[in-house]
């Protein structure tokens, strides 16, 4: 796929080398020579450029990609003028970054796409790691429900999935488990390939090391953890 960011500061630019690290074609724009520097070699091409000017903006390509994201956070008049050029310009997939509410709020007016939250995601992420002192990943559904993928403590290997009544204690519903295994390649070397297990059936039983994805209200995961 084909995207343009426009603003290259830390956010701007690890979100661009991550995307052409992925095999993505990405073109960077921004107003600081030093930034367009750092990363001109690293993505498929990097403008330095002022993204607020109407006539610099329009050098771009930009209804010839996929998506167009607005990476600008701090200076909020920058982003939302971007924003309002670029849907100006019948830009159809815009992303655009917001950080806090009112810039979220001034953002939805425009009927984004998508809009970018970072610093709060980064700080649910602290939050959970900090509330159940392991990694957990977390795609919040809304402010209630979310899909949670953690690893199993020691305490649940050896059950099955029907043993834990995690739906019946908790009202979590177990959607499928990641396990790593191990593989030979052909030059003998033993290596460790994670697999999906998607059919979770109930005599599943639980291995350690394994993923175990869960549905549910996030204060139910956390009675449930608590009860670990």
């Amino acid at each position: 796929m084909k995207y343009i960011v426009l603003g290259l500061g830390d956010y701007g630019r690890v979100l661009s080398e991550e995307l052409a690290s992925l095999g993505h074609e990405v073109i960077g724009a921004d107003i600081s020579e030093s930034r367009v520097d750092a990363i001109k070699d690293k993505i498929a091409t990097a403008f330095v450029m002022d993204v607020t000017d109407e006539m610099s903006l329009s050098v771009l390509p930009l209804n010839n990609v996929d998506v167009v994201i607005v990476a600008i956070g701090e200076n909020f008049g920058a982003s939302v003028r971007v924003v309002a050029l670029l849907k100006q310009r019948n830009v159809q997939h815009i992303y655009a970054r917001a950080i806090d509410d009112v810039h979220k709020a001034v953002l939805e007016a425009f009927g984004l796409e998508q809009i970018l939250t970072p610093e709060v995601d980064a700080a649910h992420s602290l939050v959970e790691r900090l509330d159940f002192s392991t990694h957990v990943e977390t795609f919040r559904i809304d402010s209630e429900y979310c899909v949670m993928m953690f690893r199993v403590p020691p305490k649940m290997v050896g059950f099955l999935v029907s043993e834990l009544n995690l739906t019946q204690e908790f009202g979590l519903r177990p959607i499928s488990l990641k396990r790593a295994g191990k593989v030979t390649n052909f030059l003998g070397i033993s290596l460790t390939e994670c697999h999906v297990v998607t059919e979770l059936a109930e005599d599943t039983r639980i291995q350690e090391n394994d993923e175990l994805v869960c549905y549910g209200k996030y204060r139910d995961f956390r009675s449930f953890w608590k009860a670990l």
